[in-house]
């Protein structure tokens, strides 16, 4: 998700990374300003080899974000988008808190 932020983004513009725990929850988010993604791309985002309609020659193979899908489900997690075409993107990944782990305040 970061290198993707990173690659569809101009290079002066920002990418910003979030996390927080709430309601035995971890949130991970990715913000960029990027080139965005339209509705139509977005229904098909997450399958192998997809790419979006507007990347025009920047490079890739269109699994980085069926890898990152999967690994977020392993994980018990899940993961979405909102996006818009020109103004950027916003990945949202939301994993579990094991507990223990959240009564020991780690």
């Amino acid at each position: 998700m970061i290198t993707n932020a990173l690659k569809y983004s101009a290079a002066d513009s920002i990418v910003r990374l979030e996390i927080a725990c709430h309601d035995l929850q971890v949130i991970f988010k990715v913000v960029d300003q990027g080139i965005g993604i339209s509705p139509e791309d977005q229904e098909h985002l997450f399958e192998p080899f997809h790419r979006g309609q507007n990347v025009g020659s920047i490079p890739g193979s269109g699994l980085g974000l069926a890898i990152v899908k999967r690994l977020v489900e392993i994980l018990a997690g899940q993961i979405a988008v909102e996006s818009r075409p020109d103004l950027g993107t916003t990945f949202t990944a939301t994993f579990p808190l094991d507990e223990a782990v959240s009564e020991n305040g780690l």
